[in-house]
Protein backbone atom coordinates (compact mmCIF):
# COMPACT_ATOMS: atom_id res chain seq x y z
CA UNK A 1 0.00 0.00 0.00
CA UNK A 2 1.46 3.30 -0.84
CA UNK A 3 0.22 6.72 1.31
CA UNK A 4 -0.90 9.94 -0.15
CA UNK A 5 0.04 12.83 2.00
CA UNK A 6 -1.43 16.45 2.19
CA UNK A 7 1.32 19.07 3.22
CA UNK A 8 -0.04 22.09 4.40
CA UNK A 9 1.58 25.32 5.28
CA UNK A 10 3.91 27.61 4.03
CA UNK A 11 5.27 24.13 1.72
CA UNK A 12 5.28 26.44 -1.77
CA UNK A 13 8.11 28.56 -2.83
CA UNK A 14 10.68 27.00 -0.34
CA UNK A 15 11.66 24.09 -2.63
CA UNK A 16 9.49 21.47 -0.75
CA UNK A 17 9.03 19.58 -4.06
CA UNK A 18 12.91 19.20 -4.76
CA UNK A 19 13.61 18.43 -0.68
CA UNK A 20 10.68 15.73 -1.14
CA UNK A 21 12.25 14.54 -4.33
CA UNK A 22 15.72 14.10 -2.90
CA UNK A 23 14.69 12.35 0.41
CA UNK A 24 12.94 9.65 -1.38
CA UNK A 25 15.05 8.91 -3.92
CA UNK A 26 18.01 8.59 -0.61
CA UNK A 27 15.31 6.45 0.70
CA UNK A 28 15.04 4.04 -2.01
CA UNK A 29 11.02 5.31 -2.09
CA UNK A 30 9.06 5.66 -5.63
CA UNK A 31 6.12 7.66 -6.41
CA UNK A 32 5.24 11.23 -7.07
CA UNK A 33 5.23 14.87 -5.51
CA UNK A 34 3.58 18.08 -6.91
CA UNK A 35 1.81 21.51 -5.71
CA UNK A 36 -1.69 22.11 -5.52
CA UNK A 37 -3.82 25.18 -6.62
CA UNK A 38 -4.90 25.23 -2.83
CA UNK A 39 -1.07 26.24 -1.83
CA UNK A 40 -0.21 22.83 -0.38
CA UNK A 41 1.94 20.42 -1.60
CA UNK A 42 0.23 16.88 -2.82
CA UNK A 43 2.46 13.19 -2.63
CA UNK A 44 2.79 10.10 -3.26
CA UNK A 45 5.23 7.63 -1.46
CA UNK A 46 5.75 3.49 -1.78
CA UNK A 47 8.16 1.35 -0.62
CA UNK A 48 9.04 -1.01 2.40
CA UNK A 49 7.08 0.58 5.58
CA UNK A 50 9.99 1.57 7.54
CA UNK A 51 11.05 4.12 4.91
CA UNK A 52 7.45 5.04 4.04
CA UNK A 53 7.26 6.27 7.63
CA UNK A 54 10.39 7.42 7.37
CA UNK A 55 9.72 10.33 4.75
CA UNK A 56 6.08 10.65 6.49
CA UNK A 57 8.17 11.58 9.65
CA UNK A 58 10.71 14.13 7.46
CA UNK A 59 7.47 15.56 5.46
CA UNK A 60 6.15 17.17 9.24
CA UNK A 61 9.55 18.99 9.19
CA UNK A 62 9.78 19.85 5.18
CA UNK A 63 13.40 22.03 3.85
CA UNK A 64 14.62 24.31 6.22
CA UNK A 65 12.53 27.41 4.64
CA UNK A 66 9.05 25.51 5.16
CA UNK A 67 6.30 26.14 8.12
CA UNK A 68 4.81 22.59 7.81
CA UNK A 69 0.92 22.88 9.39
CA UNK A 70 -0.23 19.46 8.67
CA UNK A 71 0.27 16.29 7.03
CA UNK A 72 -2.77 14.34 5.97
CA UNK A 73 -1.94 10.54 5.50
CA UNK A 74 -4.13 8.13 3.80
CA UNK A 75 -3.37 4.82 2.20
CA UNK A 76 -4.08 4.85 -1.59
CA UNK A 77 -3.53 1.80 -4.57
CA UNK A 78 -0.91 1.54 -6.80
CA UNK A 79 3.21 0.93 -7.37
CA UNK A 80 5.28 3.03 -9.09
CA UNK A 81 8.46 3.12 -10.90
CA UNK A 82 11.15 5.92 -9.49
CA UNK A 83 10.42 9.27 -8.11
CA UNK A 84 9.12 11.86 -10.22
CA UNK A 85 7.61 15.63 -9.72
CA UNK A 86 4.27 16.48 -11.60
CA UNK A 87 2.65 19.70 -12.64
CA UNK A 88 0.37 21.62 -10.31
CA UNK A 89 -2.72 20.54 -9.93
Amino acid sequence: MAKHLLITGRVQMVGYRQWMCGEALALGLTGWVRNRRDGGVEAVIDGVEPLVQALIERAHRGPASAKVDAVTVSEIQGSFTGFEWRPTE
